[in-house]
């Protein structure tokens, strides 16, 4: 059994420290890190309609708008939301803002619903996450697909990306595989964001190495490990290699998600693609993948979120921008 405690046994790398950013600039990038996610979710679910081509995208022909989000990007907007109200995950908050919010027709899985019902109904996180499959709790990809905007936030804290992923996928997520696939991401996700702030140049192996010290043990460590053996890879032998999101597991998606961005950090759009063409759980892999690289590379730029894209996309809920922003 892995030791997610040892997840909490942080490094306290300052290479990687941002400290001179203020609260105004992080949810900037927490903001970007939205926009990714949720334009990458948007894109990928189209690639579960029969007729859409890959190679259309690839050439630069997308699907006609708008493009749904899926629960990946509403479970995100619940983080944004703490975030920008309270600057931090109260675990009790967070979960019964999932349970208030869920719309099953979002495309939750059923384990979601079931947890999430729950905890409408009253039962503590605790007993609903931890009751899930049969008592060993989840180790699905959600909790990794709805966390980069946190690891945005916290631009180059590392340690504390760590920390508060932990206590945003634990609402959940009672199986260590499904917390550490969400602490990969999260610290992959600051990291990106942290560079980005100090304007330095992010090579794929640095981000990839910046998280290996945050995930102790188990399969989504080992993926990773594959994951960086994998660089300078073809897509297609990626996803066979780590898998492609197709079981909906931690194990089975975050290796290939970090592979992708560390890969594809300077290009959002090529990011993007990749994810499609490794097909699987694409919406979620796109979302994973496409809120790390726009932490990176930000919206509207040239390597950033395409701002026709981000026009294609179904707008996000009212309640999740900051009444500043």
């Amino acid at each position: 059994m892995i030791d997610v405690g040892k997840a909490r046994e942080f490094r306290h790398d300052r290479r990687w420290m941002t400290s001179s950013y203020d609260d105004a600039g992080r949810l900037r990038l927490c903001l970007d890190s939205l926009d990714g996610l949720s334009v990458g979710d948007a894109l990928g679910a189209q690639f579960f309609v029969p007729g859409r081509s890959v190679s259309d995208l690839s050439a630069g022909l997308t699907p006609p708008d708008p493009w749904p989000w899926t629960d990946d990007t509403e479970m995100a907007c619940s983080i944004v939301r703490e975030l920008h109200e309270h600057r931090d995950i109260d675990r009790d908050r967070l979960a019964l803002a999932f349970a208030e919010r869920c719309e099953p027709y979002r495309g939750y899985g059923g384990g979601a619903v079931a947890i999430l019902h729950r905890i409408r109904d009253g039962v503590p996180w605790r007993e609903a996450a931890a009751d899930a499959f049969d008592g060993t709790g989840s180790c699905g990809n959600g909790a990794a697909m709805r966390v980069p905007p946190l690891g945005a936030y916290h631009a180059g804290d590392l340690d504390r990306a760590a920390s508060e992923a932990i206590a945003s996928a634990e609402v959940t997520h009672a199986h260590p595989e499904g917390i550490l696939g969400a602490v990969a991401v999260a610290v992959a996700a600051s990291a990106a964001a942290g560079a980005r702030a100090r304007e330095a140049v992010l090579r794929p192996e640095d981000l990839l190495d910046a998280v290996d010290p945050y995930v102790p043990g188990g399969a989504v460590r080992r993926g990773l490990s594959r994951a960086r053996n994998l660089l300078g890879a073809p897509v297609d032998r990626a996803a066979y290699e780590l898998g492609n999101g197709a079981h909906s597991t931690a194990q089975d998606t975050v290796p290939f998600t970090l592979w992708a961005a560390a890969t594809r950090l300077g290009s959002y759009r090529d990011a993007i693609v990749d994810c499609v063409r490794a097909g699987g759980d694409v919406d979620t892999t796109a979302a994973i993948v496409g809120g790390i690289v726009a932490a990176y590379t930000g919206v509207g730029t040239p390597a950033g979120v395409p701002a026709s894209w981000l026009a294609q996309r179904e707008p996000l809920p009212d309640w999740t921008q900051p009444p500043t922003a």
